[in-house]
């Protein structure tokens, strides 16, 4: 529960306005006015105060020096902003949470985290974290998180002529270790003129310099990264090479702990990669069952009985002596495996209903089973072995997938948040 109530807070000031912290009722309210202006929206400056308070307290739970408050409020200010202008996204083409199904995802949250409803609310008032906030601050989490799907998620599609040809790269080869990274981002416009580049480049520069000079790579994140993590730190979490756009990934595979990387440039902008700790990753190891099954379904003119009758015959004439496979080919309602004398071949745990591994868990190899049922029908199993497959390469090539479905995912919405920046009407007041 303590991870839970420490990290959502800090996902809320990314993207939300929770109150964290209430004015007493007879306290002095400043004067507010408007920050920021977003498209037919605004920001108020009591908005951006409550982010503040937020984001400080999350900062200094996580032992990072905070930057300046010019500096945090600004780009604090630039996360709202970018909130705003996906709310508006969702709102103008459907997108909705309904009280049903926030109450269920908030239960599902409780859930994972072994706790109640109610202990959940009482942890999170501990914390300073009004209920209906936090209930409004899901809300839209879950929103945002619809809009990424609708718009870029469900449209990535990763083939497997990617899949192969990233695992015969020099990445691929590095396929034992996870990197803990961090990052700093200095965005550039997608429509960037030469002279946009180079200032942003010279920020970089300026960056790294302090950086290698003993300045707090979290503290400098916080206060200059343009990456959807840099209110915490820039931490990029456990990434394996394929989860890394292929230019990163180069320049992680040659890094130490606590390495700067030098500046990388992509279509985003300029890159500061730090690399935090590095792990090997254990070969995967299965215990696999092999086994052939008989199979008699119930439907319209096969009644129940009549089916656990037909089995039960079918088991006494192998258990006589006739050929498994034979019946099997002759008798079995599973076409797919009948064809194979009714073999389904090496399976992984977890691959059968809980009445099948019970049982084939009773079994010596080489015997047949009683007749049992299943929601498929009535069966007989007899088990022809076990062994130990080493399902790496299997493993690997479903992470790899995986990953560079990840992957892609974060380029396009990286791609997608700057169109929808840039196309955006917004005016800043903050110094005004």
């Amino acid at each position: 529960m303590k991870k839970l109530l420490l990290a959502l807070p800090l996902v809320t000031t990314l993207f939300g306005s929770i109150p964290l912290v209430q004015a007493a009722p007879d306290s002095v309210q400043p004067i507010d006015r408007v920050v920021a202006v977003v498209d037919d929206d605004v920001i108020t400056l009591n908005e951006l105060e409550q982010q503040l308070q937020s984001i400080r307290k999350q900062l200094a739970r996580r032992n990072t020096q905070p930057p300046s408050d010019a500096l945090l409020r600004r780009q604090l200010l630039e996360h709202m902003v970018m909130e705003r202008i996906q709310l508006a996204l969702a709102q103008r083409i459907g997108i909705r949470v309904d009280d049903e199904s926030l109450n269920q995802i908030i239960g599902n949250i409780a859930a994972q985290n072994h706790t109640s409803l109610e202990q959940l609310r009482a942890d999170l008032q501990n914390e300073g974290i009004a209920f209906a906030d936090f209930r409004e601050d899901m809300r839209k989490q879950v929103i945002l998180t619809k809009l990424v799907n609708a718009q870029v998620a469900n449209r990535v599609i990763v083939t497997p002529q990617e899949v192969k040809t990233w695992l015969e790269s020099r990445a691929a080869q590095d396929q034992n270790t996870e990197y803990h990274l961090a990052q700093i981002l200095i965005t550039v416009p997608e429509s960037a003129s030469p002279e946009q580049v180079q200032a942003a480049r010279s920020r970089a520069e300026e960056i790294l310099s302090k950086l290698r000079g003993g300045a707090d790579f979290r503290q400098m994140a916080v206060a200059y990264s343009g990456d959807q993590q840099a209110l915490e730190g820039g931490d990029l979490g456990w990434r394996s090479t394929a989860q890394l756009s292929s230019f990163l990934a180069d320049q992680v595979i040659d890094m130490k702990p606590d390495q700067l990387s030098d500046i990388i440039r992509s279509t985003s902008g300029f890159h500061i990669l730090k690399l935090i700790e590095k792990r090997g990753e254990e070969r995967h190891v299965v215990h696999q069952v092999h086994a052939r099954h008989i199979l008699i379904k119930t439907d319209a003119i096969t009644s129940d009985a009549e089916a656990k009758a037909r089995v039960e015959r079918l088991r006494q004439r192998i258990l006589a002596g006739e050929d498994f496979a034979t019946l099997a080919r002759a008798n079995s309602d599973d076409k797919v495996s009948a064809s194979q004398g009714g073999d389904l071949g090496w399976a992984n745990p977890g691959t059968y209903v809980p009445e099948f591994d019970s049982a084939l868990s009773q079994l010596a190899v080489g015997a047949t089973s009683d007749v049992f049922r299943s929601q498929f029908g009535w069966h007989i199993v007899q088990l022809l072995g076990y062994r130990d497959h080493d399902s790496t390469d299997e493993v690997r090539t479903a992470q790899a997938q995986e990953a560079l479905r990840r992957r892609k995912i974060e380029e396009e919405q990286q791609n997608w948040l700057r169109r929808l920046r840039d196309e955006a009407y917004v005016e800043y007041h903050l110094d005004e």
